[in-house]
């Protein structure tokens, strides 16, 4: 067996249903970032440890959780709120653990927006570290998000779990990504001063889909008309068109998030 970590904070609308679906693991921990909603009072109904700790960034909030709270099993797997197990991926995740032949696994999620399932937009499969041996894996800050440093070899599981990014609103998503915007732009300044060379290798001829889409990205901070780009390559180079209504919605409002960055770091610039 594996333990189960779940992050969250305000997680009222998701945590029941998230809990829910990994409820075939017995040790399921919820570490908490001080909600001030029902998230504790929900999550408290089920059999479940809770812990909680104030969020600086997510990579520290990984790396306390791994660090501070003993876990049951030596693997672990890292579930979002908004995020749902699948009696395949679990299935799957059991047979991974039982072997020593890697340190972790990455796992693709399939994109969930306003209903649908954003299948070419959203750069599927796109894969995520998820399951992993506790002491192989830390990680460091990138952006809104983080990178995982891993103490040896990693592979890859077949199984998807369903990310459902919208399930708390559009309101929610345009805020968290309001924020998820000053993070980058501070990471777009970060790269641009490093003066970094682009990794033109790993774009197109990276052995696995997260160090071609990382090498994209680092090429991303330096492209002009970021957010036209953007558009453009997430709709006709993607085939985002083929996603149908909520597919141009999503890659729409993922230009205008570059566009945010973009006016962020103007901003961030002026004041030095």
């Amino acid at each position: 067996m594996f333990s189960i970590f779940i992050l969250t904070y305000n997680e009222e609308i998701d945590i029941a249903d998230c809990i829910k679906s990994a409820s075939e693991c017995d040790d399921i921990i919820v570490v908490d970032s001080f909600s001030n909603d029902k998230t504790i009072e929900i999550a408290s109904q089920f059999p479940v440890r809770i812990f909680q700790h104030g969020f600086e960034s997510h990579g520290k909030q990984r790396n306390w959780m791994l660090e501070n709270i003993e876990t049951k099993y030596d693997w672990v797997y890292l579930l979002e709120a908004d995020e749902r197990f699948t009696p395949e991926l679990f299935e799957e995740c059991l047979e991974a653990v039982s072997s020593d032949e890697y340190v972790g696994y990455y796992v693709a999620e399939k994109m969930i927006f306003l209903g649908s399932w954003i299948k070419y937009s959203s750069q599927y499969p796109r894969h995520q570290m998820r399951l992993f041996r506790k002491e192989k894996i830390s990680f460091i800050d990138f952006g809104h998000a983080e990178r995982e440093v891993c103490d040896g070899q990693t592979g890859y599981l077949k199984n998807t779990y369903p990310h459902y990014t919208c399930s708390k609103g559009l309101s929610r998503w345009l805020e968290k990504h309001n924020r998820y915007s000053t993070d980058e732009a501070i990471e777009s300044i970060k790269q641009r001063g490093f003066n970094n060379k682009i990794r033109w290798r790993d774009l197109f001829l990276g052995e696995t889909e997260v160090i071609r889409r990382r090498a994209l990205k680092d090429l991303s901070f330096r492209m002009p008309f970021r957010p036209f780009f953007r558009w453009f390559y997430m709709y006709f180079i993607l085939r985002g068109f083929l996603d149908g209504k909520a597919g141009f919605a999503w890659c729409v409002l993922q230009g205008f998030y570059e566009y945010f960055i973009i006016l962020k770091v103007e901003e961030l610039k002026r004041k030095g």
